[in-house]
Parts: C-alpha cells; sequence; structure tokens
C-alpha cells in the first residue's frame, strides 16, 4: 500500500489534554504546604508602612523565613536563576536572600515592596497557591506523552494485543547495531514474524524537540530494521507536528511503519493477521 503523507498528517486529533490535565492541585498543595510557616511569619509584611524595619524585625526573628521569596516571583529555587545587578554583575537570584540587605534590595528591586505596604496580597499562602498553579503549566507538555502511552495501553487492551511496557533495549542483544546505546521501548509486541519495538508520543505544541525527534526515530529505525526479525514502530500524533511537517514527512517516508492514532488500527490487523505471541 503506498503511503499518503498528507492523509496522515490530515488524521492527527486536535488534542490529547484532559481538564484534569491542566493542573496538578495535589502536587499544588503538596508544594505550598512545604512552606507555608514560613509564608505566614512572611505576611507580617503585609500592610507595613516601614517595610525596612518590617524586614528587620521578622529576620531577627526568623532568617530563613526569607528563603521562600523566590516563588513570590514566580522563580524556583532549584532552577537557580541568575540576574543582572544595578552595576551590571551577573548573580544568582538566590545570592541577595544571604543577608538581610540583600533581601531588602530584593524586595525593592522586584516590586514587591509596594505590593506589601498596599496589602495587594491579602495572605501569602493564598497567593503563592496561585503562583504555584501558574507554575505547575509547564508541566502540561509533559503529560501529552504519559497521555498518549495511556491511551496505547488503552486500546491494545481493548483489541486483545498482548504487549509489555518500558522494555530495555539490553533484551534484544541481538540487536547488534544498537551498540552502546541503551534505551527503553514504550511497548513491545511479538508475533510468530517479527518481534515490533515501539515507540509512542503526542505533541499538541511544537517547537525544536520534533525535528529532533524525528530525527532520531529515522536513525534508530534504519538500526532496527536491518534485522529481518525485528521492526521500529512509531505511534505520533498532535497538531504540533504542523509545526515541522517537513521533517516528520520525511521520517514518514523513511520508516515503514508509522502510525497515527486513527490509522494504529491497520497496525492491530497486521500483528493479529500474524499471529500475536502471549508469552515470552
Amino acid at each position: 500500500m503506498s503511503k499518503d503523507f498528507n492523509k496522515f498528517l490530515d488524521s492527527f486529533s486536535q488534542t490529547n489534554v484532559k481538564l484534569s490535565d491542566f493542573t496538578d492541585f495535589d502536587k499544588v498543595r503538596t508544594n505550598v504546604k512545604k512552606i507555608e510557616l514560613q509564608l505566614n511569619q512572611l505576611n507580617y509584611l503585609l500592610g507595613q508602612s516601614d517595610i525596612e524595619q518590617a524586614i528587620y524585625d521578622v529576620y531577627q526573628a526568623n532568617p530563613k523565613c526569607f528563603e521562600v521569596l523566590e516563588v513570590l516571583i514566580a522563580v524556583r529555587s532549584k532552577d537557580k536563576k541568575r540576574v543582572l545587578t544595578e552595576d551590571n554583575k551577573v548573580v544568582e537570584i538566590s545570592s541577595y536572600l544571604s543577608s538581610v540587605d540583600g533581601i531588602i534590595e530584593f524586595i525593592r528591586q522586584t516590586g514587591l515592596e509596594q505590593v506589601f505596604r498596599d496589602r495587594n496580597i491579602k495572605n501569602l499562602v493564598d497567593y503563592v497557591f496561585g503562583v504555584e498553579v501558574g507554575l505547575d503549566s509547564n508541566s502540561r507538555k509533559n503529560r501529552g506523552g504519559s497521555n498518549m502511552s495511556a491511551v496505547i495501553t488503552s486500546i491494545f487492551d481493548k483489541e486483545n494485543i498482548f504487549y509489555k511496557k518500558e522494555v530495555k533495549s539490553t533484551l534484544f542483544s541481538d540487536i547488534q547495531s544498537l551498540g552502546a546505546d541503551k534505551k527503553h521501548f514504550d511497548f513491545v509486541v511479538k508475533t510468530k514474524k517479527k518481534t515490533y519495538l515501539i515507540e509512542v508520543n503526542y505533541y499538541n505544541g511544537g517547537g525544536s524537540k520534533l525535528n529532533e525527534t524525528a530525527r532520531s526515530f529515522t536513525e534508530l529505525a534504519d538500526k532496527i530494521n536491518q534485522y529481518s526479525n525485528y521492526e521500529f514502530v512509531w505511534i505520533t500524533d498532535g497538531q504540533g507536528w504542523y509545526t515541522a511537517k517537513n521533517k516528520l514527512e520525511e521520517a514518514y517516508y523513511a520508516i515503514p511503519s508509522v502510525y497515527s492514532l486513527a490509522t494504529l488500527i491497520d497496525f492491530i490487523q497486521q500483528v493479529k493477521q500474524e499471529g500475536i505471541i502471549t508469552s515470552w
């Protein structure tokens, strides 16, 4: 059967995001709980006319409570973000929090001083809850891949396709072309004819990663498909591919077995005809 890339691309679904994917509230609650005591101590600063004196008072009582200041400007301390000082030196944001004078400078330069004085924030615990919701949005892109894996699992189960998940490449030592490369295949399906090593992903948004994925999977397919008893299968989907469709088209014609969610039925019918091995 001849391949038609445009038809393949048109088969892509509009999204795989569910309402439950937007915010992981359990994670948000956990993150807030970790620093709730410190935030409550910093609540003393809200509404103070003399912010500098208030900072000195809180610092004297507990200097460690200021360690959470970065999250108030939607920055995680573990990210070790750098900024320019007023005299154009590059420093980590956290360096401001090592002294009371640095803390005062941090609060002034970020604009928090006015926010605190005017009491634009009523309670820092509630405020940080909202900040954490926003920061969690950065994790949404990673949920697309896990959602795709769950969808494929559901389809295979429904179609009675025996498979294994997260299978180490070292299990297939006869594929010597992989060399020292070690990876986990998302799914493996065995039939009386072949062993299918399957990777799945889903892209709601674009980016340079898509081009790299298409390139690396093309190379991986070449390494695996030179063995007649193995075949690389790529199941991918998502509107993000429209931003990298040229590279996807190259991969689509270079890799014999590329499927979307809509065309996956072709692979399912094929392995059923070949006879699925259910014990290995």
